[in-house]
């Protein structure tokens, strides 16, 4: 594989689990474009345990993303609170609040970034996007996850039915900000070098785009939303300076076509019973 190709898929990769990391807090009926913060906490995190403390690439990212998740959770206690547009503006504003902290960070390099960051492969990101998927389908398939679309549908009823929404809620707040982590960690020690302005609110923007076209409704339609949009740009780079255009062109006829996004579960489950006969 050359290293262009190898460098698409690896980006395309980061991109799936950023749209995984937006996917479990829409699942629950929240937006949130804050997942650029919690992805640039894993990056700068795990850039730091390698470059400064010397630590092995796959610990550091476990110990990134799991410090990810906890500034999730805490975030999630008060922000949730929030609803709808105020939600939005909340998480949009933890965004800029950590990418303004990582400014004046010193230890990690402050406005001028962090240098020789290296070590992620194009395997590390496919075995990572193969264990989340995994995760993912498993919680889909359990308890939490028809929670998940019991407070997704109506939350008084969720309420009446002994669902814990505050908890549930800051479960999958944590969780997509694991996800997030781990996707900043591999983009950072990918590109070998990170500065603040890589995390500002258009990557979690993106990762929301990623899943509203792919489809809301299941993962798969989030995974299906960032590899088609990854892949999209390169596709089109023929076409020159005519390819954003392009770009949002597509963007705006599938909304069109499809405003429900690509997959669904109707369609999953249609698509099952063909399988089968």
């Amino acid at each position: 594989m050359s290293m262009y190709m190898e460098g698409i898929l690896t980006q395309m990769g980061v991109n799936i689990l950023m749209a995984y990391s937006a996917y479990i807090i829409l699942a629950t009926g929240q937006l949130s474009l804050g997942n650029a913060g919690f992805m640039a906490i894993g990056a700068f995190c795990s850039g730091y345990f390698t470059v400064r403390l010397g630590m092995p690439l796959p610990i550091a990212l476990i110990i990134a993303a799991f410090t990810s998740s906890a500034v999730g959770i805490a975030l999630g206690i008060p922000v949730l609170r929030l609803h709808g547009f105020f939600l939005v503006l909340g998480t949009l504003g933890f965004g800029e609040t950590v990418r303004a902290f990582f400014i004046n960070f010193e230890p990690t390099g402050g406005a001028y970034g962090m240098r020789g960051l290296f070590g992620t492969t194009f395997e590390m990101v496919l075995i990572t996007v193969f264990v989340v998927t995994v995760g993912l389908w498993g919680i889909e398939k359990s308890r939490i996850g028809r929670a998940f679309d019991a407070i997704a549908s109506d939350e008084y009823a969720a309420q009446g039915i002994g669902i814990n929404i505050r908890a549930i809620k800051v479960m999958a707040f944590g969780i997509g900000a694991f996800i997030a982590g781990l996707a900043g960690g591999l983009s950072a020690h990918h590109f070998l070098y990170i500065e603040p302005g890589n995390f500002s609110f258009l990557v979690s923007a993106m990762a929301v785009l990623f899943v509203i076209l792919g489809g809301m409704q299941t993962f798969w339609g989030a995974m299906l939303g960032a590899i088609i949009f990854s892949l999209l740009p390169e596709m089109l780079r023929f076409m020159d300076e005519w390819r954003l255009s392009v770009y949002g062109a597509a963007l705006i006829i599938l909304m069109i076509l499809r405003p429900n996004g690509l997959l669904s579960r109707i369609f999953l489950r249609g698509l099952v019973v063909r399988l089968k006969r």
